[in-house]
């Protein structure tokens, strides 16, 4: 039977197995191997699960008869014995220096083999004792930085991305909601304000029965450890070292409960100062009449829901995403919370990839599933020259795409299907703002998105330089992931991005909310600032695989932070109105 991994998941492993041999000092041939059978399934045109049913692995480029046996392994079973031995044989300790950056697997072999470095403790110590820096290719401002990248990662240790802790949480909220014993659920914390980084996972339940709800949370199969149990509360660790708690409260304080442990602590501080302002007291137990801390019944005013809170503090509905106290409260105390965008209100993405550069489906693969999941367009913006690592596009291969992606849409309109895929590039912003592909080009594609990629030493004042040129070629569309931070390994490159939306509200660039996880870019506390300038979102997946589609329902969730409505997001536009929209830059240039 087949379908245990995709081929993307595959390609992971045998990425991984290539790092795994460089640890091991195995000859680099061996580990080029296993990257180009990666690159190879990756790049496949057809379904990973037909080729292993057909015994054709050893026919494709790049893949040999040792590789082609051990992918059929995985794709049947779901798992790889000599992977599993191979990590097995490698002291953890080396595994985890991975992620300190500077830090590749021949510089950790290096380590472990001059110092009998083995883990991140003693390369900390070797480092503050000048010992890394005498090594051969290594020096002063390296171990350096090999410290600060140490502390960064512990200081980042507790921080999960909002994918991560989602794919651990869905499936316990939903064994809690399917609970006979439990009759009111939901998550809590940063989780459900949709913060792009989290800490902890807390869930809120109802229940009569709270000794058997607890039993159960603790032997849910994501539960690695069990903290601490008590009659009302559970913390335990779940996978991928995050730290959850559930709490069981009365039926008649889950909606206090859950506003006070949805949070955040600065939102929940300005409640309770309202309500004092009133004579009351608001706490994780009700809204009382009371000048003092309480939990008489007695004092209770009821409230059926968190918006009956709101209500008796003189407040519109405020939703979770905006509960920041960044100025939620000063609309809310006037008139309703505008109506936020939705996933429901997405059209399609205007930033993915395909196999023509470093994606994993095929332009007829992306056509299938996009179209399946509801969307009604989906634009290919595939790399460009410059990002020679993700085999960026020149401008023959560029053509060679279009004439192919014109032949599907055809097809589609003669098939009646209501799907269209969007012509377009992710171009490559050059170091003095020029763009790596010529203008002639770029006229011919319905969406260009500017992204730096590279580059990133230069200062603020260059930097931003840099991006303003960008936006100014009137062929670009969109910036793209304007900041290039990367949550939780690196930070944004300097930049004045307030001047940079000033320049995007100027020449009618649109700024994209690109949704891949360890992006969530632009950041959502600007996003404010850039509708009052009148810039509109794009809100792009970057999808590289179809299972990518889940970013674009969490990213909306992180977007609506920056009170982005429909009317922001120009990917609510149905196709027509979009492609009108596009063509409103060039106009503007008299380009068009």
């Amino acid at each position: 039977m087949f379908g245990f991994m995709d081929k993307s998941q595959v390609a992971a492993i045998l990425n991984e197995i290539a790092v795994l041999l460089e640890l091991k000092g195995e000859n680099p041939f061996k580990s080029r191997a296993y990257i180009n059978a990666a690159r190879a399934i990756e790049g496949l045109t057809e379904p990973l699960e037909k080729v292993v049913a057909e015994n054709r692995l050893d026919q494709i480029k790049g893949i040999g008869e040792s590789i082609a046996q051990k992918i059929t392994e995985l794709v049947t079973t779901g798992k790889l014995a000599y992977y599993e031995e191979l990590k097995a044989s490698i002291p953890p300790g080396l595994i985890e220096m991975l992620e300190i950056p500077n830090l590749g697997p021949k510089r950790i072999k290096t380590l472990y083999d001059k110092l009998r470095i083995d883990s991140i403790e003693k390369l900390e110590k070797a480092c503050k004792e000048g010992r890394v820096a005498i090594l051969p290719g290594f020096g002063e401002k390296l171990q350096a930085n090999i410290l600060e990248g140490i502390q960064r990662a512990r200081a980042l240790a507790s921080k999960h991305l909002l994918v991560e802790a989602w794919s651990v949480a869905e499936p316990i909220l939903n064994e809690l909601r399917n609970h006979p014993y439990i009759t009111k659920c939901s998550v809590a914390g940063s989780l459900r304000r949709n913060k792009e980084v989290i800490g902890d996972i807390d869930f809120l339940v109802t229940s009569n029965k709270p000794k058997e709800v607890m039993e159960y949370f603790a032997g849910q199969p994501q539960v690695e450890k069990v903290l601490a149990m008590g009659e009302t509360k559970a913390s335990v660790l779940l996978q991928g070292g995050i730290q959850s708690d559930l709490r069981i409260v009365a039926e008649h304080e889950f909606p206090f409960a859950l506003a006070y442990f949805t949070g955040s602590k600065e939102h929940n501080i300005v409640m309770r100062q309202r309500a004092i302002a009133r004579s009351l007291r608001l706490n994780e137990y009700g809204l009382f009449r009371s000048k003092e801390e309480t939990r008489d019944p007695s004092l209770l005013i009821p409230c059926k829901d968190e918006t009956e809170i709101y209500e008796r503090l003189g407040l519109h509905y405020i939703p979770p995403e905006l509960r920041e106290d960044h100025g939620e409260f000063e609309v809310a105390e006037k008139q309703p919370i505008p109506e936020l965008v939705k996933y429901e209100d997405i059209k399609g993405s205007l930033h993915n990839h395909s196999t023509w550069s470093d994606g994993h489906q095929t332009l007829p693969e992306i056509v299938e599933t996009m179209h399946a999941h509801g969307f009604k367009y989906w634009a290919i913006t595939d790399h460009s020259k410059s990002a020679f690592q993700a085999g960026g596009l020149d401008v023959p291969t560029l053509k060679k795409q279009l004439a192919e992606i014109k032949k599907i849409n055809q097809r589609l309109k003669e098939q009646g299907i209501d799907f269209m895929l969007l012509t377009g590039i992710e171009v490559d912003i050059l170091k003095d703002g020029s763009l790596d592909l010529p203008d002639e080009i770029l006229a011919e594609l319905d969406v260009v998105i500017a992204s730096v990629h590279s580059g990133f030493a230069g200062g603020e004042a260059e930097m931003t330089k840099r991006i303003i040129k960008a936006v100014q070629n009137p062929w670009v569309n969109i910036l793209g992931h304007p900041t290039g931070r990367l949550l939780l390994k690196r930070d944004p490159y300097p930049v004045n991005i307030h001047a940079v939306i000033d320049a995007c509200a100027e020449t009618g660039t649109w700024i994209e909310f690109n949704c891949a996880p360890d992006r969530m870019d632009l950041d959502w506390r600007y996003w404010p600032f850039a509708k009052s300038k009148g810039v509109k979102c794009a809100i792009g997946i970057d999808a590289h695989s179809a299972n990518d589609v889940i970013f674009l329902k969490l990213g909306v969730g992180t977007a609506r932070k920056g009170w982005l409505t429909p009317s922001d997001v120009v990917n609510c536009l149905p196709i027509p109105q979009l492609l009108e929209a596009l063509k409103q830059k060039r106009k503007r240039f008299n380009v068009a």
